[in-house]
């Protein structure tokens, strides 16, 4: 189905088509394989990815390896899985810019050629100091006036390693008085020795800077709107000028779209990693973290993030959305989709008294009552249940309408039950609670008429699963953690309280059978997903509580 929805960038694709400056749309996403993934990149690939489908044009992965520090080929790998389960397809090609460093350094020899490159020697702090700052204009490196032959030779000696890291650099020779600081002569390659790169081994020693590099990658892809998030607005300058200063024959055009914060959520590679090599979360699919691997595994589905980048728009400007706003959405959906189960998180053995003890009945539980085409399912009954221990107070507070001495409750679907006696284990703990059952009552209404205000859900002893419930909270417990100030450590937020483990929770017997990454509803509970690690796991993907009300 096409998508109708439409916004700044779309606009700016309609003058270029009618005006006939472009005849086709072609987008690109080109994450750096340095970190997994997450929501805010989600959003940009979701806007350069629809927007080319929207067009009926072409959209490019490219992975911006062009800095082998911290880059590897398990990101490489991770970052294309996640693509495709989004279900944003490259139908114009898997590309990296590792694979364009013969051309970027054949470009940037014709650059000294045209007397618009140099080699510097400045050490990175003298770098700093010459390029003055906001209010103070930049001076003139003393190497800026080398001749051509020079520049050229010692550029040669740069990528045959004959100097050592930041002994030189390559910079572009354009204003160092200009007010937008980057169009201070910014340096264009940089040495970096001794570092094995993943795709290109040891061929390199020096790299192409990102500013650099970039535009020449989307002139060689064909790449007409090159869609980025706002950080990157005042480098547009730059990468217009390398697309008009190399002389390559298609030009492409950069368009910056504001950055989305998500309260309670970082989306920093520097503070994700921070996260995961600090211990603090147990990796980058931990459910808690935002990344697009840990929203899979804790049971988000692609429909539903990009359902969540939709409704937050798309804009020029910066937005922070409520994480709320997310949960509304695969809440939304899952109520529409998810088979309804039973859970019982933390058991307490019910004792039915006046019940056979050989006897097992059925009683039919509806699988979705949003959707009637789903069916029922045949939960059994028998003398020993469990239910929740939360649906229980020996003395209960005002207004419990759960189970309680002498108090009535309805098990959920089936009899009226009245609390008779607590046995309790030689510690003081719960060890069963003795109920009788109105056995007139079956799923009806009491002959006599009375009103029974509570409905618990319950589970056969004889006949539930062993099972671990993962309730997963707020990683942070600042709602602006994204805004963290240089003296503030992002681990001092962490919030305790984030993770929950029930290790002894009863299941639905068909429940043994579901398989990794299959979702549910637990009645009463919330909605779980059925891990994709541990064995006999489901993790909370989202309460039943919606909080969020859409403006």
């Amino acid at each position: 189905m096409e998508e109708k929805n439409t916004n700044f960038i779309h606009d700016i694709i309609d003058e270029d088509l009618a005006s006939g400056r472009e005849d086709h749309v072609h987008t690109r996403f080109p994450p750096e394989p340095n970190g997994y993934l997450h929501i805010g990149s989600a959003k940009a690939i979701w806007i350069n990815w629809n927007t080319a489908k929207k067009y009926g044009g072409k959209f490019n992965l490219r992975y911006d390896d062009t800095n082998p520090e911290k880059e590897s080929d398990e990101f490489v790998k991770s970052i294309y899985e996640d693509i495709l389960w989004l279900g944003a397809e490259p139908d114009g090609g898997v590309y990296y810019g590792s694979d364009y460093f013969d051309k970027c350094f054949e470009f940037a020899v014709k650059l000294i050629k045209d007397g618009k490159a140099y080699v510097c020697d400045l050490t990175p702090e003298q770098t700093a100091q010459y390029r003055g700052d906001f209010n103070t204009p930049g001076k003139n490196s003393p190497y800026r006036d080398r001749t051509v032959e020079e520049n050229l030779l010692l550029f040669e000696k740069m990528k045959n390693g004959e100097f050592e890291d930041g002994e030189k650099t390559l910079r572009a020779k354009i204003d160092m008085s200009s007010p937008n600081m980057t169009m201070r002569d910014p340096v264009i390659y940089r040495i970096k020795k001794g570092l094995h790169h993943h795709r290109q081994g040891d061929k390199w020693c020096i790299y192409p800077m990102y500013d650099f590099a970039h535009p020449i990658q989307d002139a060689i892809e064909g790449i007409t709107h090159s869609c980025c998030s706002d950080e990157f607005k005042n480098n547009r300058p730059m990468y217009n000028w390398v697309v008009d200063n190399i002389g390559y024959e298609h030009k492409p055009h950069q368009y910056e779209f504001g950055r989305m914060n998500v309260t309670y959520t970082v989306v920093s590679k520097r503070y994700l990693r921070e996260l995961v090599y600090s211990g603090s979360v147990d990796g980058w699919d931990d459910p808690r973290m935002p990344t697009i691997c840990a929203l899979r595994r804790r049971g988000y589905t692609p429909s539903a993030i990009f359902e969540f980048i939709k409704r937050a728009g798309v804009s020029p400007d910066r937005t922070t959305i409520d994480v709320e706003l997310l949960e509304y959405c695969i809440r939304t959906e899952l109520n529409e989709f998810a088979p309804r189960r039973v859970a019982v998180a933390d058991p307490v053995k019910v004792v039915i008294t006046n019940y056979p003890e050989d006897k097992t009945e059925y009683f039919s539980l509806p699988n979705n009552p949003k959707d009637e085409s789903a069916g029922t399912r045949e939960l059994p009954f028998t003398k020993e249940l469990y239910i929740d221990s939360s649906d229980f107070a020996e003395i209960p507070p005002p207004k419990f309408f759960r189970l309680k001495p002498e108090g009535e409750v309805r098990l959920m679907g089936s009899y009226i039950i009245k609390l008779d006696d607590i046995i309790k284990n030689d510690d003081g703990t719960i060890k069963e609670l003795l109920c009788t059952a109105d056995l007139e009552t079956g799923c009806g209404v009491p002959a006599d008429g009375r009103k029974i205000k509570g409905t618990i859900h319950w589970l056969s002893a004889r006949h539930a699963k062993n099972a671990r419930l993962y309730f997963y909270d707020r990683l942070f417990t600042r709602p602006d953690i994204y805004a963290l100030s240089k003296d503030e450590n992002l681990l001092d937020f962490i919030n305790p309280e984030s993770l929950r483990i029930c290790e002894n929770a009863k299941i639905e017997p068909d429940l043994a059978q579901a398989k990794a990454g299959d979702s549910f509803q637990f009645v009463r509970s919330g909605y779980f997903c059925k891990d994709t690690k541990n064995e006999d796991t489901f993790n909370l993907i989202v309460g039943l509580k919606e909080g969020y009300k859409i403006q």
